[in-house]
C-alpha cells in the first residue's frame, strides 16, 4: 500500500464478493516491519485528524505493544491473564495493541494489505473504548472492520496512503480469510466472511459516520 485510485470504494464494492485468491509474492524480511509501522502510523493519523469530526473529547491512541512470537518474545499479559498465540488484539484494562508476528507474516506472504487490515482493525477497537456506549453495537466485530473501511479508504482519499495495483484484491482475500464460518450471533463472533466484507465496504463507502448506529447517525 502507498496511495492511488480515487474510485477504490466503487471497486471494492464491484469485486469484493468475488472469492480471487490473492497471489503471494517474494518480499524481503525487512519489508513486514516498514509495513506494520506504516500502518500504524497512518492509523493513529487518521483517527488523529478526524477526531472531532464525529466524536467528542480528545483523542489518545493506545499503546502499541507490538509483535510476540513462539519462542522470541512472550505475549503480553491482560487483565491480569496471559494470552495467547496466533492472535492480535486490543487490550481494553492495559489499552494497548499487540499481535502474533507470526499470523502477521502468514497473511503478509499473500500481499502487504493484510497488516493494514489488521491494525486497522483492532484499533477500531480502541476507538470503541474510547466512545460513548451508545455508539459501540453488539457486534463490535463487525464495527471494528467498518472502521478499518473508513479508515484505510479515508486515508486514501485524504492523501495519507497509497493503495497500489491488487491491494483490494488482498483486502478482500483478507476479509474472507478471517471471517469465521457462521454469521455473527454473539459478542465474541467475527462474523461470517460476507459479513465482514460487508461492514469494511460499508465503512470504505460512508466513512466512520456509516459505522456508528443508525439513530446516531440521523442526529448529527
Amino acid at each position: 500500500m502507498r496511495i492511488r485510485s480515487a474510485a477504490l470504494a466503487a471497486l471494492l464494492t464491484s469485486s469484493l464478493l468475488i472469492a480471487t485468491p490473492a497471489s503471494a509474492a517474494p518480499r524481503v524480511p525487512d519489508d513486514i516491519n516498514a509495513d506494520i509501522t506504516t500502518a500504524i502510523n497512518v492509523t493513529n493519523a487518521y483517527w488523529a485528524r478526524n477526531w472531532t469530526t464525529f466524536f467528542t473529547g480528545t483523542y489518545q491512541p493506545p499503546r502499541v505493544f507490538g509483535s510476540f512470537r513462539r519462542g522470541v518474545r512472550q505475549p503480553p499479559a491482560c487483565g491480569g491473564s496471559r494470552t495467547g498465540f496466533g492472535n492480535a488484539f486490543y487490550c481494553l484494562p492495559g489499552d494497548f495493541i499487540a499481535w502474533d508476528f507470526d499470523l502477521m507474516a502468514g497473511g503478509y506472504r499473500s500481499g502487504d494489505a493484510w497488516v493494514y487490515l489488521v491494525i486497522a482493525h483492532e484499533w477500531g477497537h480502541a476507538v470503541q473504548a474510547r466512545i460513548q456506549r451508545s455508539l459501540v453495537p453488539r457486534a463490535q466485530e463487525l464495527q471494528a472492520d467498518c472502521f478499518a473501511g473508513a479508515v484505510l479508504f479515508g486515508a486514501a482519499a485524504q492523501k495519507t496512503l497509497l493503495f497500489e495495483d491488487g491491494d483490494v484484491a488482498e483486502l478482500r482475500a483478507a476479509l474472507r480469510r478471517m471471517g469465521d464460518r457462521t454469521p455473527w450471533t454473539d459478542v465474541g463472533d467475527h462474523g461470517s466472511a460476507e459479513q465482514r466484507i460487508s461492514f469494511f465496504t460499508r465503512g470504505a463507502e460512508g466513512g466512520v459516520r456509516a459505522c456508528l448506529p443508525t439513530a446516531s447517525r440521523l442526529s448529527r
